[in-house]
């Protein structure tokens, strides 16, 4: 067998493009099985390098005809691109080629979905479209024109001019390729307008497939007041004289930012109180403002090569979280962000999966939008925010804004601009970026006659091709308590630098209790021996809300672990959660988060980090223990939180209503533990909103007796494929473990499960990589279960599948028989003819690492 080609890209073999693209046009003459695709690029040499080579990319092309100058040429095409001689100065390339929309399942590049047509170019999707330098430092205005007989055609830019059957767009912001977008069908649209502040009047517009037009009011709300928040906080204004945004089924990611036309998942832009849960509103507002703030943060300004997808991304996220806190409660924000960057990224640190922000090398780009880009690369700008101080941050950004835009920047040109807007040297705040891996930060103490000395060490475990790790810089914010729960010492920032270093504070009365990490400050790992009872006095006292839920997460988990030992629920940490639901003058979001116990994969992280092997059913069967405990020890104050939560009138998404919905449902959960899901049964059946009847329901299936709601959910919302989602997914979620397999068999047979829908596959698959017990269940059934679906869906969408294979990044944590079973499925997988490159990497280095 000859080996396959080494197909790794460098970050160290960057060379800037031999050909700059001066503009664009494009002609799509559009068809479900022969599209065809005219371009005309007008190139020009690089005066930045001497190389002339002329290489366009290009993939799954029928090339009809090509010509530079308006003469012919015959170039040697590859399934990679093609090659051609060009002369040594600026000319016109004009080719055409035939592609086959309805035929692409992959959802990259210009595909259908259900009579729409529609692009994904982000990351290389735009090679499949047209022969082009598919790169992101190639940057270019656009002009389009689209021929087709559907009565919607848009593209990226504004409007120029339309008639029967055409319409033609133009962008006059410069952009690669991959921000590229058009969308062709028949649309309707929900229209709104928005007059920024230099008085211009832009046309805002929802686009959505007939019968959706009732789900857009809150998308355009958010979008609007995304615009303003930018104007008013980052001071950017929106440049064109239009924004539209499309709602598409199948798709792949959550949104996209392409210019002027943002392509949306379903799930990510239509709500209606009926059919859409407070979670799911302030997930469209979250997506529609981080979408839209990539217009400055990813558009104006690109990044240079896929190596930099954090400097867009890592920035575009943190500014959607600002903008979040600002609309609904900043502590329960950050508390929940935590809770994701601690099950998401800190699980992909501490496995085979780990790479830094920014990677020094990828196989498919694709594999890199991971929760290490996103996620954890807001959180180095959060810190970066944190160093340099709030003036500091403001003068850098709008130093970025203005040095960089209209370029494709790197980290380096992002932190040069800190570097110069504070005359701080961050050459080793740098390390976040390039070193993989989460910090743990160990913590110890002393108290000598008035004087609390913290000392601080840190290290940060090997990872897959970095075994060694230099000490980074890490802002450790803290404040003391005293004895009384009074604050003596009030936030302070504590900048870590060396492996190990001291830190006093004087003139203090009396030994104080230390709130140590506090708004999470730094994405690390805290190591300090504590008590539960000191735990439970930082839950009932501290004064920053991370620190105070952080205590009662410990307290749990410190339970949690106790209890697969044997020991009974802690009669001090059940009284800690009765006094908390005793304080009505917490944000009842904020309780519900204490009251939600660590998850079963935390557990099990806990357990790996103690050094035992974790099992998913002790697990699984000890915090069921745990719940039941909790439900009879509180169950007066839950069914007292349960009814002083309850709003009357109509349905209204804002933070405040979705927050005490959030402590009612979370009390009803307990509570269907006891009554045998009596309430539960009359909140789904008077329930006159998505958030009510489906915790009724989630509650009914916890209580054992959700049969009869299930089939009645069905019948009522079987037309509503959204709504849908959400059945299948609650169904797999509330499986018994050893029944897990079974009901993923049962739905994938059922006639509304397709796989060539990603957000129906994950409704499934998704949800059974998240219900721990029965994936890892000891029979091996999860495992056999995900990667049929894993094989099967890799023909379609290899996309999808190699994100999907995630699931199982932890398969070493667990016994050797597990170990067995997960090896045994991933090698099935490797051996399927014909796998993806994107899933044949993911399945390796998770075999491998």
């Amino acid at each position: 067998m000859t080996a396959a080609p080494d197909r790794t890209i460098y970050l160290d073999d960057y060379t800037p493009p031999a050909w700059l693209v001066t503009s664009v046009s494009l002609t799509f003459v559009l068809s479900p099985t022969a599209t065809r695709v005219r371009s005309s690029v007008r190139f020009r040499p690089n005066p930045d390098t001497t190389d002339r080579h002329f290489f366009l990319h290009g993939e799954e092309l029928k090339l009809i005809s090509a010509s530079i100058d308006g003469t012919p040429v015959t170039p040697e095409v590859t399934p990679e691109g093609l090659t051609c001689t060009v002369p040594d100065t600026a000319f016109l390339w004009e080719s055409e080629v035939e592609i086959a929309p309805a035929e692409n399942t992959a959802l990259e590049g210009l595909y259908m979905s259900n009579g729409m047509y529609c692009t994904q170019c982000e990351a290389e999707g735009f090679r499949k479209i047209t022969y082009y330098p598919d790169r992101p430092d190639v940057m270019a205005p656009f002009r389009v024109r689209i021929e087709s007989d559907l009565p919607v055609l848009l593209s990226n830019g504004n409007p120029k001019s339309s008639g029967k059957g055409f319409a033609e767009w133009h962008d006059p912001w410069p952009k690669p390729a991959y921000l590229f977008a058009l969308v062709a069908g028949d649309l309707i649209a929900h229209t709104g307008s928005f007059t920024t502040r230099s008085g211009r009047k832009v046309e805002l517009n929802v686009w959505v497939r007939p019968g959706d037009e009732g789900k857009c009011a809150f998308a355009m709300e958010s979008l609007k007041k995304s615009m303003k928040w930018d104007e008013d906080v980052y001071g950017r204004e929106y440049d064109l004289d239009i924004f539209n945004i499309v709602a598409v089924d199948d798709f792949n990611m959550g949104a996209m930012e392409n210019k002027g036309l943002n392509i949306f998942n379903s799930a990510a832009v239509l709500a209606s109180p009926e059919t859409s849960t407070d979670a799911n509103f302030e997930r469209i507002e979250a997506i529609i403002a981080h979408e839209y703030f990539h217009n400055w943060t990813g558009n104006r300004i690109t990044c240079r090569d896929w190596f930099q997808l954090c400097l867009k991304e890592g920035l575009t996220v943190f500014r959607d979280a600002q903008f979040t806190a600002d609309m609904r409660s900043p502590a329960v924000k950050r508390i929940t962000d935590v809770i994701d960057l601690r099950g998401r990224q800190f699980r992909e640190d501490n496995g085979p999966l780990a790479h830094p922000p920014r990677p020094d090398h990828f196989v498919e780009i694709n594999n890199f939008y991971t929760a290490t880009v996103y996620e954890k690369g807001a959180e180095v700008i959060g810190m970066l925010r944190t160093l340099v101080g709030e003036g500091g941050y403001e003068r850098a950004l709008d130093l970025y804004f203005e040095r960089h835009d209209g370029q494709a920047c790197t980290i380096e040109d992002w932190l040069k601009v800190f570097e110069d807007a504070t005359s701080r040297d961050l050459t080793q705040f740098k390390r976040w970026y390039t070193d993989a891996g989460t910090p743990r930060v160990k913590v110890s103490e002393a108290w000598d006659d008035g004087t609390y000395s913290l000392t601080l060490r840190q290290a940060t475990p090997p990872t897959p091709g970095q075994p060694d790790k230099p000490a980074r810089v890490i802002p450790v914010a803290v404040g003391l308590l005293g004895p009384n729960g009074d604050e003596v010492q009030a936030t302070t920032v504590l900048e870590l630098k060396e492996a190990e270093q001291t830190f006093t504070f004087t003139g203090l009365s009396a030994r104080p209790v230390p709130s140590i990490l506090r708004g999470f400050s730094a994405p690390v790992i805290l190591d300090r021996e504590t008590d539960n009872a000191e735990r439970a006095f930082l839950l009932a006292n501290d004064t920053d809300p991370f620190c105070k839920w952080e205590a009662g997460r410990a307290l749990a988990r410190d339970v949690l672990v106790r209890m697969l030992d044997g020991a009974a629920p802690d009669p001090a940490y059940l009284g800690a959660l009765e006094a908390l639901l005793a304080d009505e003058s917490l944000d009842p979001a904020f309780v519900a988060l204490v009251l939600a116990l660590p998850s079963e994969d935390d557990i099990a992280q806990a357990q790996v980090d103690a050094g035992r092997v974790p099992d998913p059913q002790a697990i699984h069967d000890t915090r069921e223990r745990l719940l039941d405990a909790m439900a009879a020890a509180l169950e007066q104050s839950l069914r007292h939180a349960y009814e002083v939560n309850q709003i009357p009138g109509t349905f209204q998404p804002d933070a405040g209503h979705a927050a005490a919905r959030s402590l009612a449902n979370t009390a009803l959960m307990l509570i269907s533990r006891r009554d045998g899901g009596k309430l539960a049964q009359q909140q789904f059946a008077a329930a006159d909103n998505m958030t009510q009847q489906l915790a009724g329901l989630s509650a009914l299936l916890t209580a054992g007796a959700g049969d009869v709601a299930l089939k009645a959910f069905e019948t009522q919302w079987r037309g509503d494929r959204l709504v849908m989602d959400k059945w299948f997914a609650l169904q797999v979620a509330h499986a018994e473990p050893a029944e897990t397999a079974e009901i993923v068999a049962k739905l994938a047979a059922h006639p509304d499960f397709t796989m060539k829908n990603p957000n129906r596959f994950r409704a499934v698959y998704g949800a059974l990589a998240m219900n721990q017990a029965g994936f890892n269940h000891a029979s091996g059934a999860g495992y056999r279960a995900m990667a049929d679906a894993l094989i099967a869906l890799d023909r379609l969408n290899p996309q999808t599948t190699a994100r999907m294979s995630t699931a199982f990044q932890t398969w070493r944590r667990y016994d050797a028989d597990r170990q067995d079973l997960a090896a045994e499925e991933l090698r099935r997988i490797l051996a399927s003819d014909g796998l993806s490159r994107d899933t044949t990497e993911m399945v390796t280095r998770i075999l491998n690492g």
